[in-house]
């Protein structure tokens, strides 16, 4: 009875995005190594298309194994995986492989394995795991700090390696607290603090302060009981800074703010409505703070090659061509070329030249811009986002919190890489090296989102409501 029920919640709809990213994946891993792609098995391992191919039999034995396996393992046995893989972090960290300044890599029987790829999955099932336990609550700050901590310190281990772009992905599974009813405001002083980022990497710590006080401003004039009179002040208080501001580029331009700001706290605490007039401006301190080490981290700390890839994002324009710009430049110039419907499968000249670095891993989508055009590329893109709307779907139907928190760690992990991999071969994001799943070469990716998937699929078939 349990099999034909398994058979029965099986998401045919899922697995077939999967094998069609999958396909996608070998075609075009081919095409890169192409005439020297060799056959399907040939020994030693001596392309990247036949490893991918193998990974991928690989990936295929993962998802019979993990539908043989109980499904209440995954809960139980959750924060073993947990520390398994914090473990691995560090010892990867101690006794790893470096390739490119980065230590991030074990090398075992001639394959290269990377412990940051399985490490999503575990911290996935251990977030899932703690959020769905019947006593955790995120209204309570203990709970929220450790739902916090769960993700944070993988992120952390993975930053010693150093591998900022593996870290950076783990920050995305804050989407499932946001499921599990952590407060908006947390995510809205995320973005906040993110833009502050960015904008204190382009513009001098004047600006970017004016700009946080001028919004600090607004929304304390925005909480006062006569409010249109002090948002009338503010505007004029405002302007006339900001036109100071940009005459002189003056820390003195940003006095008649900070005097409109103590006076709107003063009336807050007049009015009682003082808690969010400090919250706004704790959040303001907090956000000057962050602009001010963001100067000094990308002045005294990142090492040039880092500086590099920012100004390749940020300020093109102040990157050398033929360094950090080059990857991105002949991206662009693949996928451009390839026009509407692209120059047909093998016939890419860019592809066929070698001119895109990574070509195998970092920018596979370049590959399939330029031999099939903005169509293809509109295909890959719709797969990709299918499967993502796809599992968040299975997600709400799951009858266990732990099935659908989970669900939505593997869509939100899923999602991160898609965009990032996708953005940065267009230049619409930094290039940090974040394989586009199931499509770029790399074994370790391969197998950790098959493994990913399959639990998903496998809780599925046992929880659809």
């Amino acid at each position: 009875m349990r099999s034909v029920s398994r058979e029965r919640g099986f998401d045919k709809i899922t697995l077939f995005l999967l094998l069609a990213l999958a396909l996608i994946g070998v075609i075009m891993n081919y095409a890169v190594e192409y005439p020297d792609a060799g056959h399907l098995f040939q020994l030693p391992w001596v392309t990247h298309y036949q490893k991918q191919s193998f990974f991928l039999i690989l990936g295929a034995f993962i998802f019979l194994l993990v539908f043989f396996l109980d499904r209440k393992i995954w809960d139980s046995l959750a924060y073993p995986i947990y520390f398994i893989g914090l473990l691995s972090l560090i010892a990867v960290v101690l006794f790893g492989h470096t390739v490119k300044g980065s230590t991030s890599w074990f090398i075992i029987g001639g394959f290269t394995i990377q412990p940051s790829e399985f490490v999503k999955f575990g911290t996935a099932l251990a977030l899932a795991s703690f959020l769905a336990h019947y006593t955790t609550a995120l209204k309570r700050l203990s709970d929220r700090a450790l739902s916090m901590a769960i993700i944070i310190t993988p992120m952390a281990l993975i930053l010693l390696q150093p591998d900022a772009g593996s870290a950076m992905v783990f920050s995305v599974l804050f989407i499932v607290l946001l499921r599990a009813g952590l407060s908006k405001i947390y995510y809205l002083y995320a973005i906040i603090l993110f833009l502050t980022l960015i904008f204190s990497l382009q513009y001098p710590l004047p600006t970017v302060s004016f700009i946080l006080i001028a919004v600090a401003v607004f929304l304390m004039a925005y909480n006062q009981k006569d409010r249109s009179s002090w948002i009338l002040a503010a505007l004029g208080v405002m302007s006339f800074s900001g036109l100071f501001l940009y005459q002189t580029a003056s820390w003195w331009s940003l006095i008649p703010g900070v005097i409109l700001l103590a006076l709107l706290f003063s009336a807050s605490i007049r009015q009682n409505q003082w808690q969010t007039s400090a919250i706004i401006v704790i959040a303001l301190i907090s956000l000057l703070s962050a602009s001010v080490v963001t100067g000094v981290v990308f002045q005294k700390v990142l090492k040039p090659h880092q500086k590099e890839r920012i100004n390749a994002w940020l300020n093109p324009e102040d990157a050398d061509p033929q360094g950090s710009l080059y990857n991105l430049i002949q991206s662009q110039m693949a996928i451009g070329s390839g026009g509407l419907s692209g120059k047909g499968y093998l016939n890419g000249a860019m592809t066929q030249l070698d001119y895109v670095p990574e070509q195998s891993t970092d920018f596979i989508f370049s590959t399939i811009g330029e031999e099939f055009g903005f169509i293809g590329g509109i295909i890959v893109i719709g797969l990709c986002f299918g499967l993502i709307f796809r599992v968040l779907h299975l997600a709400e139907r799951m009858k266990t919190p732990f099935g659908m928190y989970y669900a939505y760690g593997v869509a939100s992990v899923f999602f991160f890489h898609v965009m990032v991999n996708i953005g940065m071969t267009m230049g619409l994001l930094p290039v940090i090296g974040i394989p586009l799943p199931f499509v770029s070469y790399g074994g370790s990716s391969i197998l950790a989102f098959s493994l990913m998937f399959a639990v998903v699929l496998r809780l599925y078939a046992d929880e659809r409501r």
